[in-house]
């Protein structure tokens, strides 16, 4: 089966939203350069964590658009690619906004960005809370890297038929807004009571990956790409009915190995999302179905930033030993057999239909 990279790599696609990437930067960094020398900390800080990524959702977005009829070269494939980058720099300030709020210490093998602003701060001798210092750095970067990529969609949107930018437009921004609200469903879902209605928490649990990561991830970038090649509403309809299972799929999988993810590969520390408390279909499984003695375990230490790797493990034990494992593998693999179904069934063109097929694959069959 061919690997994310090798697929995101085809037809010079991960190159030309790379370089799209680093030409924004470019000039950004020069814009906020006239502004104040100093604030060219956090373009540089942007350029860490935009080297990085899979790029998948570029890819998803990309080989729509030549699955329902786009050129693999032209002004509106140039376009694509800038679309592509929007969507990079859109997933970066989500990352960085994310970090903040889960105050992780890692992303992708390196410091997150507030911690980065914070070891400068302490680095640097300066007064104040290197802390605050840090988090509001990461914040702003966050902002920034949002007027970024409505630059970036704007500019793509601008060499597209005006019924086209229209809507892909429109899409785009209704996708910042879901994923903002998905952001705050997840803040709220983590202070609401949890455990004593095991039914209704898996369902929060999966209202909030839907918002928050599913949507951005695979359907909206799908939708977009039908919606830059012009695809009718039919079609439309029958890419996202792709999309939608296609992306729990995907962000189950990242809450997997948010949990028993190899450290080496998927760059966030051991048993990361157990630190962080994350309220997932695998927690709510396993408080579902539980010892009495395991359950209380879980409550105590589920969000405990200071969990040692024997605790880790523990636990790792508890969701394993539940069956709670088993059933979100169970899921996720049910999840992405009506999405390979659904990319069967639609109306797609050649190579775009294939390269989607393993796109999907790799989206899910993962280690990081």
């Amino acid at each position: 089966m061919p690997t994310a990279p090798s697929v995101v790599d085809l037809e010079n696609l991960r190159h030309d939203v790379d370089a799209r990437v680093e030409q924004h930067l470019a000039d950004l960094a020069a814009e906020v350069a006239a502004i104040g020398a100093p604030a060219t900390a956090l373009t540089d800080q942007a350029g860490v964590l935009l080297r990085g990524g899979k790029r998948l959702r570029a890819a998803f977005c990309y080989w729509s658009f030549r699955a329902h009829g786009g050129a693999a070269e032209g002004p509106e494939r140039d376009a694509v690619v800038r679309t592509g980058a929007a969507l990079e720099l859109f997933q970066a300030a989500a990352l960085l906004h994310d970090d903040v709020m889960d105050a992780s210490d890692t992303r992708r093998g390196e410091p997150t960005a507030h911690r980065a602003f914070e070891a400068r701060h302490a680095a640097s001798g300066w007064t104040g809370s290197a802390e605050r210092f840090g988090t509001a750095a990461a914040i702003l970067l966050g902002d920034l890297c949002l007027v970024a990529c409505q630059r970036e969609i704007a500019d793509a949107a601008a060499a597209l038929p005006a019924d086209r930018a229209a809507e892909a437009r429109g899409l785009f921004d209704a996708m910042q807004t879901e994923v903002v609200v998905g952001q705050y469903l997840d803040v709220l879902v983590q202070a609401e009571a949890w455990g004593l209605d095991p039914v209704a928490d898996e369902d929060r649990a999966r209202a909030v990956l839907r918002a928050k990561s599913a949507r951005y991830s695979v359907e909206r970038p799908l939708v977009l790409g039908a919606l830059l090649a012009g695809a009718g509403p039919a079609r439309v309809d029958a890419i996202s009915a792709a999309g939608l299972p296609l992306g729990e799929a995907f962000q189950l999988r990242d809450d997997v190995l948010g949990v028993f993810g190899d450290p080496s590969v998927t760059g966030k520390p051991a048993g990361d999302d157990l630190r962080e408390g994350k309220r997932t279909v695998l927690v709510a499984r396993t408080m579902a179905a539980a010892s009495p003695a395991d359950r209380d375990l879980v409550v105590a230490r589920l969000g405990d930033p200071a969990l040692d790797a024997a605790t880790v493990e523990r636990l790792r034990g508890v969701i394993a030993g539940s069956g709670a494992l088993d059933g979100v593998e169970t899921l996720i693999d049910t999840l992405a057999d009506d999405a390979l179904a659904a990319l069967s069934d639609a109306e797609l063109a050649e190579p775009g239909r294939t390269v989607l097929l393993d796109l999907a694959r790799a989206a899910v069959d993962r280690a990081a």
